[in-house]
């Protein structure tokens, strides 16, 4: 068996719809598929999806308590962009009143390279990573 990339992530959701205008109008991504009876929805992320549950749902039902400030449904993840334009992205994200903060050096799956974070409106962190290369000055 050899693992060839990320499928999929599945962010069980208190406002769906607020999810959908983070992840399609601020980051881009667009709907692949909705499910509406399992209150699911696929969104494409590149080659990979993020799908949102609804926790009304009939699957996010099945997941128990909602996600709060006690109890996140995950640490992060990571969404690998083409390039890390910090300017481009401090414009980008600033028109949705978002900080992106400081540019940190992490380890991914390609090395070292530039990423950054960011929350969504369920406060899943989400980090924005860069090729690998060296941390540009900031």
């Amino acid at each position: 068996m050899r693992i060839v990339d990320l499928d999929h992530i599945v962010i069980r959701c208190r406002d769906v719809e607020a999810m959908i205008h983070f992840y399609c109008d601020v980051l881009g991504c667009t709907i692949a598929k909705r499910a509406e009876k399992f209150g699911l929805v696929h969104l494409r992320a590149g080659a990979a999806l993020i799908d949102l549950v609804d926790v009304h749902g009939e699957l996010g039902r099945a997941g128990g308590a909602p996600p709060a400030a006690e109890g996140h449904n995950m640490d992060h993840f990571c969404l690998r962009i083409e390039s890390l334009d910090i300017d481009a992205l401090r414009q980008h994200f600033g028109r949705f009143g978002i900080d992106l903060g400081k540019v940190h050096d992490n380890f991914g799956s390609e090395g070292n390279g530039p990423s950054v974070y960011l929350s969504d409106p369920e406060k899943n962190t989400v980090e924005l990573k860069g090729p690998p290369t060296a941390l540009p000055a900031r």
